[in-house]
C-alpha cells in the first residue's frame, strides 16, 4: 500500500471509531426484513486484502469439479460461450478520472483501489478453445484489441456486439474465426461523461430485434445533481437495425448484468443498490423487468420506501416505484447473470447463477462468491445456495466474481477479474460433451 493510501487508512479508521454498527448480513429472498436507515459520517468498510492463490482454488458443491482454464488475463470481466463452444473474455477496466464531492470519497476511493487488480486494462477480448472437448482450453487467441473498456457481450446471427463503456459496436463473426477480420462497427454511442459507473451490461432479445443495455447512475444517490443523470440509471432499448434508442426501464440504480429469461423472453437484470443507509441497507437485487417500469432510484428504494437524501424529494416518484424480485443482500455487488440448463444437474437445473463481487462498505464482508438462485414456475424462489465459494479467506481475497456464462453442455464459466483467471465448474465425473468437429469449421 502506497503512502497515500496508508494516510487515508489511517484517517479513515479513526473516523469510524465510535461508529461502526455492522452486525452481520443483510436479509435475502423475495420478502427481506427491511431495517431501519443508519446514517453516519462515514460507512463502515472493510476492503479486499488481496493475495494469490497458489496451490488452492475455489471451493465448489459437492458432485461438481472446478478449473482455471484461462491465467494471466487483464481484467476479465464478462464472458460469453459462443455456438461452437469457443468462449470469448471482455478484458478492461473502465471509468474516468472525476471531482470527488467530499472528503469521504477521497478516503474510499483510496481504500477501494486496494481491492483490485493493478495490472493494464487489457481493452480486448481474448477467445479460448477446447478443441477435442476434454475440458482444457489449450487454444487462446487475440480476438478483437483496442476496444474502449469492454463489458457486455451478445451475438446475434453473424454479428457479435460488444458494450464499450462509450458505445455499442459490433463486429463480423463466422463460425470457428479466431480474429476479427475488421474494426468493430458503431451502432449507438452511450453515456460516458464522469462514469461514476462505468459497466454497459448488454444483452439481446430472443429474436434479435432489440438489444438491451444497463447504464448506471453518475452518483450513489443524485448528489451530482440530475442534470448528470440524463439516460442513467436504466437499461436502453436499442434497435438492432438502426441503433436508434429509447429507454426500456427507469430507476435502476446500476444494472450490471442482463439476462432473457428461455421460454418466457422476459428480461432479467442484477441491480447494486445504494450506499450510505448502513451495512444492511438497501438490498442488491435480482429482478424481472417491466416495459415502461420505474424501479425507484434515486427518490425510493425496495418498493416505495423513500430516500430523502435527494432533493428536491419527489413523492409522486415514489409512488410509482415498482418492487423488485427478489433481494441478494445489501452490498453484495452481483455482476453476473446467467440462466442455468438441465445439464448443470438436477439440483441447478431450473433457475439463476449469479457472481456476487463482494462488499466494501460492510465491516463484515458478504458477497464473495457465486450463488444459485432457484425459480419455479418463472420465479425467483427460496433462498440462495452457494455453488462457488472461497474467494474470501480469514481476511485474504483471493479472488472476485464477476461476470457468469452456462456453457449449455454443463458448464459454469466465471470470470474473476481480481486474480484474472477464468473459471470452469462441471459435474464431476464427466466432462461436457465434445462439440462435433463440423462445429468448429
Amino acid at each position: 500500500m502506497n503512502k497515500t493510501a496508508l494516510i487515508g487508512a489511517a484517517l479513515f479508521n479513526l473516523l469510524l471509531i465510535g461508529c461502526d454498527r455492522d452486525a452481520g448480513p443483510a436479509g435475502v429472498g423475495p420478502n427481506p426484513p427491511l431495517p431501519e436507515p443508519q446514517r453516519g459520517l462515514l460507512p463502515s468498510m472493510n476492503v479486499a486484502d488481496p493475495e494469490d492463490w497458489g496451490d488452492r482454488r475455489p471451493l465448489v458443491p459437492q458432485g461438481y469439479r472446478i478449473s482455471a482454464i484461462a491465467t494471466g488475463l487483464n481484467i476479465p470481466r464478462q464472458t460469453l460461450v459462443l455456438p461452437n463452444g469457443d468462449i470469448l473474455v471482455a478484458e478492461g477496466k473502465g471509468g474516468k478520472q472525476r471531482p470527488t464531492l467530499r472528503p469521504k470519497d477521497v478516503i474510499a476511493g483510496l481504500l477501494m483501489e486496494q481491492g483490485t487488480s493493478t495490472v493494464t486494462s487489457g481493452d480486448r477480448l481474448t477467445l479460448l478453445r477446447d478443441g477435442d472437448g476434454d475440458g482444457i482450453y489449450e487454444g487462446r487467441s487475440l480476438f478483437a484489441e483496442g476496444l474502449n473498456a469492454p463489458y457486455g457481450l451478445a451475438l446475434v446471427g453473424n454479428r457479435l456486439y460488444i458494450a464499450n463503456q462509450d458505445a455499442l459496436v459490433w463486429l463480423d463473426y463466422q463460425p470457428g474465426q479466431t480474429r476479427a477480420s475488421a474494426a468493430p462497427v458503431t451502432l449507438t454511442r452511450l453515456p460516458s461523461e464522469i462514469n461514476h459507473h462505468w459497466t454497459k451490461a448488454l444483452t439481446a432479445s430472443a429474436d434479435g430485434q432489440f438489444l438491451y443495455v444497463g447504464i448506471g447512475s453518475n452518483s450513489n444517490v443524485g448528489e451530482r445533481g440530475m442534470a448528470v443523470e440524463e439516460g442513467r440509471a436504466m437499461i436502453w432499448q436499442i434497435y438492432a437495425a438502426t441503433g436508434a434508442a429509447r429507454p426500456y426501464a427507469t430507476g435502476l440504480r446500476n444494472p450490471t448484468a442482463l439476462a432473457v429469461q428461455p421460454g418466457t423472453g422476459r428480461l432479467w437484470a442484477v441491480v447494486n443498490e445504494r450506499d450510505e443507509l448502513g451495512p444492511d441497507l438497501v438490498p442488491d437485487y435480482l429482478t424481472s423487468v417491466r416495459a415502461a417500469g420505474f424501479y425507484g432510484w434515486p427518490y425510493a428504494y425496495w418498493g416505495a420506501n423513500p430516500d430523502r437524501r435527494v432533493q428536491p424529494f419527489r413523492p409522486e416518484m415514489v409512488r410509482r416505484t415498482l418492487r423488485p424480485d427478489y433481494a441478494l443482500g445489501s452490498h453484495v455487488a452481483p455482476l453476473g447473470l446467467a440462466f442455468s440448463v438441465p445439464a448443470m444437474g438436477a439440483r441447478f437445473a431450473d433457475g439463476v447463477f449469479i457472481g456476487l463481487h463482494g462488499s466494501w462498505n460492510r465491516s463484515q464482508p458478504a458477497g464473495y462468491k457465486v450463488v444459485f438462485v432457484a425459480m419455479r414456475d418463472g420465479r425467483p424462489i427460496g433462498s440462495p445456495v452457494d455453488f462457488v465459494t472461497g474467494f474470501r479467506i480469514a481476511g485474504d481475497t483471493l479472488g472476485r466474481p464477476a461476470g457468469v456464462s452456462v456453457d449449455p453442455r454443463g458448464a459454469l464459466i466465471v470470470a474473476d477479474d481480481l486474480s484474472n483467471i477464468v473459471w470452469r465448474i462441471t459435474p464431476s465425473g464427466r466432462d461436457a460433451a465434445p462439440y462435433t468437429s463440423q462445429s468448429r469449421q
